[in-house]
């Protein structure tokens, strides 16, 4: 029998509910919850709910924290002091989880600011620099299947934390040998010995004002011309996305009626991801109902946002995360130029497997680019050095996974200024008699034709990582030699660190065309992904290089 289940399954104080789980699994499934701790690495952690060390549950919540509490603990009482935001999503056991976290902390004398209810992610990474918070705490499994939870640490700076403060706190958390036993207050108990304090409107309401700093168009009067669909998808969107566009005019904004209220089930969507087009079916309804412009949707704890568009036929057209963020840069470097507000030192940053449009876009305003590996926690230390050494300034950051940032007071992606920015940019455009695919059409005409996708193959369990590790091991041994007929002129391996960006296990094929191919673990997820790029002078050049591009990975991976 696997110890560490013996010692969970012979624990007086286990939860009950867990315990109950723990007599009803076989022994593949009890290989699969006890072999291994859930994993705390850059993103912090994400796993299924339910028993066992590889779980998400109040105990790896608790062992985590405790490594978290620790690691504070050692720097002294001045970061006790200006304490830990936590804050959490719609998900199944968020409230307990962030209550439990609260309760560690509390426990080890650490000030906690704990939101009372469900709130964004961003709100989270806004609020540690609003109060001058030591550190934060997300609970949230982002767009992740409804049986997923998670939690993710941010650092002083609103960010994500970085991989040498990830280390420190991985020091803590591997000399915690029961994480059964560990201590934690009640909130109760926190709040009476005044460790624990729960946040009002005060933080809701600088984020707004912060939000409403960043627009164009203040109450313009096109933007009451504008019809939009919004959907939170079951998430934290719904109040402050409606809110935002209420401030600045948008009096035509419906909602999708199944979709509005947090929902940990998301009952209406296999999952809550807005990057998939299914997920805006019922949007999609709403909007030919009600004459819609565009429709937008958050994930559930809204950094990600999904937009799609009306075209001349009357049909709902999705665009990628790649095309979002190009036209949201086109549309801030040209309201910047017309406003004079363009600085010579201006930059804007994006990941290494976002498309190169955006480079060219940039480059057309004088901007210079600057690539980071995936995750945005790298976007956020680009701006904290240029904060730093004020050398450049900081304009916008995206990535390919529907994510950006425009200013500053933010340091993850944020949703809910990506959905006020792309209304403000529709109803813009719309006043000019320009859809944003006319417009995704004039920024393919001058910088050429770019086709991206991605797909993701998934390994679950044990044997799932191995598999994993030797699809890396393989594609690194014995390289392609060309990519869906076109040759590969580079292989890029980040494995040891390159271009003055720390180690990752990421792969980047570059094509003689200009094209590209990269590959990585998720480091979420049990999955590869794929990322793939054509460039061509038109549209179905592009999409036909794309096409054999794919093709010929798929069949390398069924062999």
């Amino acid at each position: 029998m696997n110890s560490a289940y013996r010692r969970w399954l012979e624990c007086k104080e286990l939860d009950p509910k867990l315990k109950s789980e723990l007599a009803s699994l076989s022994e593949t499934e009890i290989e699969d919850a006890f072999y291994r701790y859930l994993d705390f690495g850059t993103a912090g952690m994400r796993g299924i709910l339910g028993a066992g060390t590889n779980r998400m549950n109040l105990y790896t919540v608790r062992r985590v924290t405790e490594g978290l509490a620790r690691e504070l603990g050692r720097q002294g009482e001045k970061t006790k002091k200006r304490g830990v935001v936590i804050a959490y999503d719609s998900r199944r056991q968020s409230p307990d989880f962030a209550e439990e976290a609260a309760g560690v902390l509390a426990f080890h004398g650490i000030h906690v600011y704990l939101f009372p209810s469900l709130r964004p992610t961003p709100v989270l990474s806004f609020a540690i620099r609003h109060l001058g918070a030591a550190a934060g705490i997300m609970v949230t499994a982002s767009h992740n299947p409804p049986e997923y939870n998670g939690y993710k640490v941010y650092g002083d700076d609103g960010a994500q934390l970085p991989p040498s403060q990830v280390q420190n706190i991985l020091r803590e958390i591997e000399g915690i040998e029961d994480e059964l036993n560990l201590n934690a207050w009640t909130v109760e108990q926190g709040v009476k010995a005044g460790n624990i304090h729960r946040l009002g409107e005060e933080v809701d309401t600088a984020y707004m004002d912060y939000l409403l700093s960043l627009s164009w168009q203040k109450r313009s009067p096109r933007n009451e011309k504008l019809r939009v669909v919004f959907t939170p998808l079951h998430g934290t969107g719904n109040q402050p996305v409606r809110r935002v566009l209420r401030e600045l005019g948008f009096t035509r904004v419906y909602g999708v009626r199944e979709q509005e209220q947090p929902d940990p089930d998301f009952p209406t969507v296999p999952s809550p991801n807005p990057e998939s087009q299914e997920v805006f079916d019922l949007a999609v309804e709403q909007g030919k109902t009600m004459g819609a412009d565009i429709l937008i949707g958050t994930d559930p704890d809204a950094d990600r946002l999904g937009l799609l568009a009306k075209n001349a036929d009357g049909e709902y057209i999705a665009f990628n995360g790649n095309q979002i963020g190009v036209l949201l840069l086109s549309y801030l470097l040209e309201q910047r130029k017309a406003h004079q507000r363009l600085p010579e030192d201006g930059v804007i940053i994006k990941t290494v497997v976002t498309s190169d449009l955006g480079r060219s876009v940039a480059a057309s305003f004088g901007v210079q680019t600057e690539e980071t590996l995936t995750g945005f926690k790298y976007i956020a230390e680009k701006i904290k050095a240029y904060k730093t050494s004020g050398k450049k300034s900081f304009l916008f950051g995206y990535e390919e996974s529907y994510g950006c940032l425009i200013g500053t007071s933010v340091r993850d992606k944020d949703a809910v200024q990506a959905a006020m920015m792309c209304c403000e940019m529709a109803a813009w455009y719309k006043e000019q008699g320009l859809t944003l695919l006319d417009v995704l059409e004039k920024i393919y005409q001058k910088h050429g034709y770019y086709s991206e996708d991605l797909f993701s193959f998934t390994f679950q369990g044990k044997t799932g990582q191995t598999k994993m590790n030797w699809l890396m091991l393989e594609l690194r041994e014995h390289p392609p030699e060309s990519i869906g007929g076109i040759r590969v002129v580079k292989l890029k391996d980040y494995a040891h660190g390159l271009d003055d960006l720390p180690p990752a296990n990421l792969l980047k094929f570059h094509l003689e065309d200009g094209s590209w191919m990269a590959v990585r673990p998720s480091g979420t997820e049990p999955k590869i992904k794929f990322y793939f790029s054509a460039v061509a002078e038109n549209r179905r050049e592009a999409e036909g290089k794309l096409e054999r591009m794919k093709r010929l990975i798929r069949e390398v991976l069924m062999r």
